[in-house]
């Protein structure tokens, strides 16, 4: 099957942890929960699970996701874990690919290396960096970590940075290296860097109307890039983002978000860079309104969350990995019961694991009058049986 006509059957499912955490609770138990979230999606067969990198703000409270994860990996065993993602200009390109490969070992072999050049405009303010040119940075240092990776010895200087005989000496779990995947919002530089080399990519913003309209492009973008540069990329390598709360009904949802959604739509409101509909003073149902009205989310129930994921594969053509935007807009245990509905609900729609089932049920149910008929005739065999041979019995 080429990668025009992705077979739905394949998808997968993950959770992106930015994280999102009010300043008023306690940071330690907070990471608890991220850490507990992440073991709960790993028992519900979700695949992939994302760990964001963030030193301002507040409320995106992880400013290591390799820390995160070699911890998280203590706990889990099948789970992919990514870094999601190491914002390049914060870092040396060096001491990038040491972390990357010394945690693809300490994971044995399930990290995925997620890149972006950094969202927070007051993160790249504090490390002095000129937002004008951050994608810049990140692309001249991806062009050095990758070769580090596969072991090539590197000596390059630059305006950002300067290596000489820079070699990495660990060596990859993976070979050739960990899975590459770089972020994308609504412009051509995510799929473009991506195509140049041959990475995967995963639209962080994918149900914003900017992410949403880019979806229709990206595809074209990425893979052209990867032809120019003498390479391939595959759908099945695309991750697209979105916030989701699933419950049993559309009012239960609403309930279960009037814990925490105000919270997230302020810190938007205030501090991030993300467009919400929503109004911060407004009351919850007008709030969950906004939010649904405008794409951005699927507040509601599984029904919901599979529309808004036929849509999304119509609008891109098809990928391969829907990831929730993990967030505290309800208590934890109804948090994970969203997960749990997904998975119930959700997951098997798209994987059409059940096909087979719905089929025998209505085979059964149409040949029903045929087959009790046998059975009746059956029983019907065995109490004659019975009677002749008390009847031989009684004569004796």
């Amino acid at each position: 099957m080429s990668d025009s006509a992705i077979d739905q059957r394949g998808l997968r499912f993950g959770t992106f942890i930015v994280p999102f955490h009010d300043c008023d609770e306690n940071p330690t138990l907070a990471l608890e929960r991220d850490m507990q979230l992440v073991q709960h999606v790993e028992n519900l067969g979700f695949a992939e699970a994302w760990i964001g990198e963030h030193h301002s703000g507040g409320m995106e409270m992880i400013p290591s996701p390799e820390l995160f994860l070699a911890g998280v990996a203590e706990r889990t065993k099948r789970i992919k874990l990514a870094t999601g993602v190491v914002s390049l200009p914060y870092h040396n390109p060096m001491t990038v690919a040491d972390r990357i490969q010394q945690l693809d070992h300490q994971t044995r072999g399930r990290l995925i290396f997620g890149i972006g050049p950094g969202s927070l405009p007051s993160d790249v303010h504090m490390m002095g960096r000129d937002p004008l040119r951050i994608r810049e940075i990140a692309e001249e240092m991806l062009d050095v970590i990758m070769p580090l990776l596969r072991g090539e010895i590197v000596t390059k200087e630059t305006e950002f940075f300067k290596l000489r005989d820079a070699r990495s000496q660990l060596g990859n779990y993976q070979l050739p290296h960990p899975e590459l995947v770089i972020a994308a919002v609504a412009s051509p530089y995510g799929p473009s860097l991506a195509g140049k080399h041959g990475a995967g990519l995963i639209s962080i913003s994918a149900t914003s109307q900017a992410g949403f309209d880019a979806l229709a492009s990206t595809w074209d973008i990425w893979n052209a890039s990867a032809k120019e540069h003498g390479l391939s990329v595959s759908r099945a390598a695309w991750r697209l983002v979105g916030p989701v709360h699933i419950a049993e009904s559309l009012e239960q949802a609403k309930k279960n978000v009037a814990f925490g959604l105000r919270k997230w739509v302020r810190y938007f409101k205030r501090v991030s860079v993300l467009p919400i509909a929503a109004e911060m003073d407004a009351d919850i149902d007008a709030q969950v309104d906004a939010m649904n009205a405008s794409g951005l989310a699927v507040i509601g129930t599984p029904d919901d969350l599979i529309r808004k994921i036929e849509g999304l594969w119509k609008q891109s053509g098809g990928f391969g990995a829907w990831v929730d935007l993990a967030h505290d807009w309800a208590d934890f245990e109804a948090t994970k019961r969203s997960y749990e509905l997904v998975a119930r609900y959700v997951m098997p729609h798209f994987s059409k694991v059940n096909t087979g089932r719905f089929e025998s049920m209505e085979w059964a149910a149409a040949n029903r009058a045929e087959l009790v008929g046998f059975r009746a005739k059956a029983v019907q065999k065995e109490v004659d049986k019975w009677a002749a041979h008390k009847a031989e019995i009684t004569k004796k």
